[in-house]
């Protein structure tokens, strides 16, 4: 019982731990797009544009839904803050109500 209610923990833990992740990445391409867009960074830098593209491939899945119904607003993507308010409602609320039914379901 014990040993399971560890893995329970862990699974959330690691859930925890990509979302959170997630919301860097996200925080990191959009501050990338921004400085592309103004061209305080130029796409011949090789790291960058690298990294941009690893980003853009990370994020993409999780902004490419909610880009179908949000229009940018005044030609600014507002797509991002809806994602990080969505994971962030996910980590506050949904992850710790499924923790503890999952741990209740354990219990008996």
């Amino acid at each position: 019982m014990e040993f399971a209610a560890a893995v329970i923990d862990f699974i959330f833990f690691v859930a925890n731990a990509i979302l959170t992740l997630l919301v860097w990445a996200i925080i990191i391409s959009a501050i990338l797009s921004w400085l592309f867009a103004f061209d305080v960074i130029n796409h011949r830098n090789r790291f960058v544009s690298q990294l941009a593209y690893a980003l853009d491939r990370i994020t993409g899945p999780v902004l490419a839904p909610l880009r179908r119904f949000i229009p940018p607003l005044g030609g600014i993507d507002v797509t991002p803050i809806v994602a990080l308010i969505l994971i962030q409602g996910i980590q506050n609320f949904l992850l710790p109500a499924a923790h503890v039914a999952a741990l209740n379901l354990v219990a008996g």
